[in-house]
């Protein structure tokens, strides 16, 4: 049996464990710079507001409609998504993180799968506070299809059973996983407008007019495992890439000197956190189109350097990447994001060079990262990445990070 774990609502409910007057009252989380909708608590929904509605369409209806609208906090999302993980890692061992609220588990067989399952919610539910759906099923696919129905019943947990045609009669071909919005109305055109008609559907022909993709997704749907339920320990990532929209346009060379080396730091923390080194950088500016004294088209201006050894070092990086900034910098204009992107990445220990820096450079990076994970993002950063920061992005709302920085951890008198 494969089983799905899936936070409810999960950016709102990672807020409401810190702050509890959210609790039932209709929230909402944005996105990034407060652009539009991402997060809805149930009470949100039956409001009927959309999931993407813009924020500058909601920001003069709040008191009328006695919404709460919050800022994406994502260090706090992210640090509750790793105990999340921490809490099912203890509950079922064997766990795939498919995305920050969302995790495959691979239970051992028992006769009590569902009372465990029960057990396993509400202890989530005890230790970090986050309701969760649970799903289990003999695929990934069908996994996708019981975690969903498990939402919507009492407990918060589906078993799905052998015979499951009934089931799949109810589910539209679009809301399966692996089908989405486009592939949905082709196939609806076919006459395949269930899970239970893409089951049934002809193999061969499947694959022969939509691909092998498609079609391990109707094995799946029939419980035919088509996927490896983990990752293979060697597996890390090909590239690292860090970019955020500005809160208000930036036109100087100073402040987008600064979000380039920010957003560095953070992806050769990660670089650091996986084991890995880069060989080289790309670097990104995004500008905005102009209309006076002339027109001008927006776009974008792009840079690739090559580190002259493949490398961890923030430092390193940096004077390499700061090089190449004033090629891509145009005079004037206003510019909305910018982005680094690290490439060439090699896993484990690189042969060292008779002149290359030492050693103990490397380990002083590390030791910031540890300081920053006990004592919060941001205690310890080059000062290349700027004091103010005007140019970060728009969070009017944001909450505090309850758990990521010691000043902002609730005090109880």
């Amino acid at each position: 049996m494969v089983g799905l774990v899936d936070g409810n609502n999960f950016f709102v409910s990672c807020e409401r464990v810190f702050d509890c007057s959210l609790v039932g009252k209709p929230v909402a989380v944005l996105s990034n710079n407060d652009g539009c909708v991402v997060s809805r608590s149930n009470e949100f929904k039956a409001l009927g507001i959309a999931m993407g509605t813009p924020y500058f369409q909601l920001r003069p209806r709040v008191r009328q409609l006695g919404i709460i609208l919050k800022s994406s906090n994502f260090e706090l999302y992210a640090d509750m998504s790793k105990r999340l993980m921490c809490v099912l890692g203890e509950a079922f061992g064997d766990i795939e993180q498919y995305s920050i609220d969302e995790a495959f588990v691979f239970p051992p067989k028992r006769p009590d799968l569902f009372e465990y399952a029960l057990a396993a919610r509400a202890r989530i539910l005890k230790n970090i506070g986050i309701p969760c759906g649970i799903g289990f099923a003999p695929t990934k696919t069908l996994a996708k299809i019981a975690n969903h129905i498990g939402k919507k019943s009492e407990g918060g947990v589906f078993v799905m059973p052998e015979k499951n045609g009934e089931i799949l009669k109810k589910i539209p071909v679009g809301e399966v996983w692996g089908v989405g919005r486009r592939l949905g109305p082709k196939l609806e055109r076919d006459r395949i407008l269930t899970a239970f008609d893409l089951a049934e559907y002809p193999e061969d022909r499947l694959r022969k007019k939509y691909g092998v993709i498609l079609a391990r997704t109707a094995l799946e749907l029939r419980g035919i495992d088509c996927s490896s339920h983990l990752r293979e320990s060697g597996d890390f990532s090909q590239s690292i890439a860090y970019s955020r929209c500005f809160g208000e346009p930036v036109r100087d060379f100073d402040s987008l000197s600064e979000s380039v080396a920010y957003y560095l730091g953070r992806a050769a923390e990660k670089l650091r956190a996986e084991g890995q080194r880069a060989g080289g950088a790309g670097v990104y500016f995004v500008y905005y189109p102009e209309y006076s004294p002339r027109k001008l088209e927006g776009g974008v201006t792009s840079a690739n350097v090559v580190f002259p050894r493949a490398t961890d070092d923030t430092s390193e990086m940096l004077k390499s990447v700061f090089a190449k900034l004033p090629d891509i910098f145009l005079e004037g204009r206003r510019y909305k994001k910018s982005g680094i992107t690290l490439w060439g990445l090699e896993n484990g220990a690189v042969q060292g060079e008779l002149f290359e820096p030492s050693p103990q450079k490397s380990k002083l990076y590390s030791s910031i990262d540890e300081i920053n994970k006990k004592f919060g993002k941001g205690t310890l950063f080059p000062l290349a990445e700027g004091i103010d920061k005007k140019w970060k992005m728009r969070r009017d709302m944001l909450s505090r990070a309850y758990t990521t920085s010691w000043k902002d951890i609730i005090s109880v008198r």
